[in-house]
This record gives C-alpha cells, structure tokens and sequence, in this order.
C-alpha cells in the first residue's frame, strides 16, 4: 500500500488552517519552501504572513527583498494576477522581540530599568532556548492580531527546529529554578528580613555564584530578576497559549527532506516527535528529487552506450541518462523505507529545478511543484537493495 499524496493546494486553500510550521534538518530548501507555499496561498488569495527564524536570511534573497524587519512587511508582485490575497514577509529580532515585550508588559521606568542591565542584555540574544521562545512569542503576537487568513513559519535547521516546544517548560524551569529564586527572594521578602531568615545559606550561595560569575554579573542578575519578577507569570501564559495553539486543529506541521538518509532519518525524528506532542502533521516535501519517466532502464541505456563507440555524444548521453535512472532507484529507495516505517504520512516530491531560485518566478515555480502540477515519480514497492538505516537516533 502506497502512502497518500500531500495535497498542497487543499491545505493551503483550507479556510481551517491558519498556521503552517516548516520543519525539517539543514540544507534541504525549507526556507524556499516556506516562501513558496506562502507564495502560492497568497496568489490563491490569502492574506498571508510568513516568519523566518533562519539566521541565514535565505527567505529575502528568495523573494527579491534587500533585507526583512521584524514586523511583517509587504511583498511587492503578490498575487499574480488580479486575486485579492496579499503576502507579507518578516524574520525575527530575538532581541528587537523581546525588548517589545518587556515594553508592553512593564511599567515605562521598570522596562527601561530592565533594557539597561548588563545582564536582561546577554540573556535575551545568548540564553539556551531565548530564539524558540521568542519565536513562540512572535507567532503568538501575529495570530492574536487576527490579521492574516494564513501564517507560514520557517524555523531554523536541524533539529532546533522543534525546540519551540519545549520553550514553555524550558523557560518555566528557568524562572522556577532555585537560583532565580535565590536572586529574586530578598524582593520578594524584604531583602534584609529574609537574609535574616536564610542567614549563612543565603550568604555562602551568593559567595559561590560571585566566585563563578563575578561579583558584578550577580549583582545585575539579581538586579534583572527583581525588576523582572513581576513579568514572570505573564511569559508562561503566553508561552502555554501559543503551545495550545501549535496543537490545535488550525495549524499544520509540513516536514521537509531531501532523498538522503541523513535528512529523511531527521523527518523520521521530526514526524515520531510530533506524533508524540500530538502535533498536527500534514505531510512530508521530499525536496530535489530526480525522476525519471523515460522507459530505458540504466542497464539498457549502458549496453546501447558500448555499442555507440562510434559515436561518442550520443554515448555520454545515455550513461547520463543510466546515472539518472540510477539515482532516481536509490531515492525511491530510501522514500519506499521512509513510507513503510510511517505509511500514514502523506508525501509529496519536489522536483529539483536547476540553479537556484532567486525571484517571485522561481518561487512559484516551486510551488507548482509543490502542488504536483504534474506526475509524481512512483515509490518501489520492493527495496532490491539496501537504502541505509533510516531509524530515528
């Protein structure tokens, strides 16, 4: 049985979805397809919004821009031809972001407080987790605005590309850990009532961080943590909102490979990781795929390439074609492994197109093939040979 066809077209034209997540390892054109699907549903009429997270900055170069700010900027070019959709395009400014927030969610004084301290600064661009959770916050901030019928995210490469799951309860651990607690606790209790109470514990746990950090460090990091305190609630609930919004019926994950184990080995992470989150999953692009529809097989094509000896052009030419038909097997291959390992996963090949693409025209050409505006390359049904270990590690 052979696994069902990703319908592109439906899920970008299904009023339902509101948000389409791109995941999948380096290198395998996420970014571009992440335009491209934007593209397409914005031709198609949709008012579409779509969010990089890819410190590469690829989606500018893909759609003709000099450079993407943090706030969603219109695409010129959009729709082809007189439809009503719009696209608007934006990457993310993990610190433009977060600062944003500490504004809207403080007090003028203690935001600025908190923009100024040395430590908020290192934080909110080097902290482990800070990109996904802001990238949570951002999405959350777009779909609250009910201003876009259709949100499109890129997310970084590789397996961070999930990260954004776990950002809620990271950062929950974070603000409930011991230290932070320590660091906002004299606030909290009156400062000297409360050393009174921890007495040498508290001192010899400030000696131990200063002997680590630095004395000064500490001191801005409790000084960020009190100021920050009151914000803390506020960072899970939005977190847990947008974590509640990845699962529900209105978002679709779209996880991208190419036709080599090591990416389809992360698409079988990255769909076994999203089965187990209950995330909605769409289907699999297998991106660059190399299809074959001529009948001559690379036998053939080698025999008639010896016989041709006389004729050396047209030699070259059929064992460039038995090359093909040759890789074109060996990705069937590896497809034919990944389906029966996940069989209920829909799927859809992405032929690779030849240069890169670089302009509207590019893109759509892309997401004409998205939509399998044409044959799709048959999955084998038997592996005649070995296609590499395509397990999750």
């Amino acid at each position: 049985m052979s696994s069902p066809l990703l319908d592109v077209d439906a899920l970008l034209d299904d009023p339902a979805i509101r948000i389409v997540v791109c995941c999948g390892s380096g290198g395998v054109g996420k970014t571009t397809t992440s335009a491209a699907l934007a593209l397409r549903a914005a031709d198609r009429g949709r008012r579409v919004a779509v969010l990089t997270i890819d410190p590469a900055r690829r989606l500018a170069q893909a759609l003709g821009l000099a450079e993407l700010d943090n706030e969603p900027g219109l695409v010129a070019g959009v729709p082809d031809g007189s439809g009503a959709g719009e696209l608007h395009a934006m990457m993310l400014d993990m610190r433009r972001t977060f600062d944003e927030m500490v504004q809207a969610h403080s007090t003028p004084d203690r935001a600025e407080k908190i923009l100024a301290n040395p430590f908020y600064q290192t934080i909110s661009t080097s902290f482990s987790g800070t990109q996904e959770y802001m990238a949570m916050e951002k999405l959350g901030q777009l779909a609250a605005t009910g201003n876009w019928d259709l949100i499109v995210v890129d997310t970084p490469p590789s397996r961070s590309a999930l990260d954004f799951l776990d950002a809620p309860q990271r950062m929950s651990t974070f603000l409930d850990g011991r230290m932070i607690r320590l660091l906002s606790s004299p606030a909290r209790a009156g400062g000297r009532s409360l050393r009174k109470v921890l007495g040498a514990g508290f001192s010899l746990f400030t000696k131990a961080v200063s002997t680590i950090l630095g004395g000064q460090l500490l001191a801005d990091a409790s000084a960020f943590v009190q100021a920050f305190d009151t914000m803390f609630g506020g960072f899970r609930e939005r977190a847990t909102a947008t974590y509640a919004l990845l699962r529900s019926p209105g978002t679709a994950f779209v996880v991208i490979a190419a036709p080599e184990p090591d990416a389809l080995r992360e698409a079988a992470y990255f769909v076994d990781r999203l089965r187990t989150e209950d995330m909605p999953l769409a289907g699999l692009v297998l991106n660059r795929t190399h299809p074959v529809f001529a009948p001559l097989s690379a036998t053939r094509a080698r025999d008639a390439a010896d016989e041709l000896s006389g004729a050396p052009l047209a030699a070259a030419v059929l064992r460039l074609h038995a090359d093909r038909v040759d890789r074109a097997a060996r990705e069937g291959r590896l497809l034919a492994r990944f389906c029966r390992a996940h069989p209920e996963v829909a799927v859809t090949q992405v032929p690779a197109v030849a240069g890169d693409v670089a302009d509207l025209d590019g893109l759509r050409e892309i997401g004409s093939r998205l939509a399998a505006d044409g044959p799709q390359a048959p999955v084998p049904a038997d592996e005649t040979e070995p296609a590499g270990d395509l397990r999750p590690v």
